[in-house]
């Protein structure tokens, strides 16, 4: 049988080439700590990192969303406790001033702190949010409260904007004024402002008393609904942060076992690569130097 030592030495170029890509790449990825260097290494498993890709992402944009959310939600929480502490205090007021033996100083003493209580719930009513939007305001801007120009009180009540915090899923981070401060058709900044000037007046306010201290009663209650309300959305927010850094949890594992180098196995494929090139190029070297080679044709 004729053996072609052409053949011989391309086949066997050829596994020493092979031999050293091998060892090349595999350095390559110990170098870089990256398994695949271009899409063709794992077209799968490179498809399946642009998917992982995308979804961070898409993540980071929720999460600093719900961020937002959560911070506008406490910030709401925090304000409406200090409205239903006014509340509390007016309510306090309203039940002094049905005492009937307070003299009109006494009733007019009481009028000036309600009317002070309307304004702290009027500027209140205005805190502005972390971006430095009205916090009670509506999606188009507009101021929680507004003081117009006869004296009375006016309330944003549009719509609140959404923020979306996960893929069909958004939250209302806040609420409008008018929720806070109407009720059943009443205005409360009116209310107690019209305690107020019936006290400044002098003389015993009768039932007038009796009807702002049930108000003033249902809009303190109408403020914990809200404050209610809005705590349970800043639950939710609180669970999807949970949800979503669970997840960016494992979509790191699942990018690393696609992606990253196992240096341990890397380190042994180099070295057995290299055990293998260097016996195939003493193999090589040694067949080069027979005698008998000479023959071969």
């Amino acid at each position: 049988m004729t053996i072609s030592t052409n053949l011989w030495y391309n086949r066997s170029t050829q596994a020493l080439q092979t031999l050293s890509a091998h060892s090349d790449s595999v350095l390559t990825q110990i170098s870089t700590t990256k398994k695949l260097q271009q899409p063709s290494d794992d077209p799968v498993a490179y498809s399946r990192l642009q998917g992982l890709a995308v979804a961070s992402s898409d993540a980071k944009a929720y999460g600093s969303n719900l961020d937002t959310a959560a911070s506008s939600l406490a910030s709401a929480d925090t304000t409406l406790t200090s409205i239903g502490a006014q509340l509390t205090r007016a309510q306090t007021l309203a039940v002094q001033a049905n005492n009937g033996t307070l003299s009109d100083s006494d009733r007019a003493a009481i009028g000036q702190e309600l009317t002070g209580i309307v304004e702290s719930l009027a500027g209140l009513g205005n805190t502005k949010d972390a971006r430095g939007l009205p916090l009670f305001g509506d999606s188009a801007g507009t101021p929680g409260v507004t003081k117009e120009a006869d004296g009375t009180y006016s309330f944003a009540s549009g719509p609140v904007s959404t923020i979306p915090i996960a893929d069909g899923q958004g939250v209302e981070p806040t609420t409008n004024a008018a929720r806070i401060f109407q009720f059943n058709g009443t205005n409360t900044l009116q209310v107690l402002t019209d305690l107020a000037t019936a006290l400044t007046a002098g003389g015993d306010i009768g039932d007038a008393g009796d009807t702002a201290l049930a108000d003033i009663q249902t809009a303190s209650d109408q403020v914990n609904s809200v404050q209610a309300s809005l705590g349970a959305r800043a639950s939710r927010v609180e669970l999807e942060q949970a949800t979503q850094k669970s997840a960016a949890t494992q979509r790191e594992v699942d990018r690393s076992g696609l992606e990253d180098t196992d240096i341990t196995a890397a380190i042994t494929e180099l070295q057995k690569t290299m055990t293998i090139l260097s016996a195939t190029q003493a193999s090589f070297t040694k067949l080069q130097s027979l005698s008998l080679f000479d023959y071969l044709k």
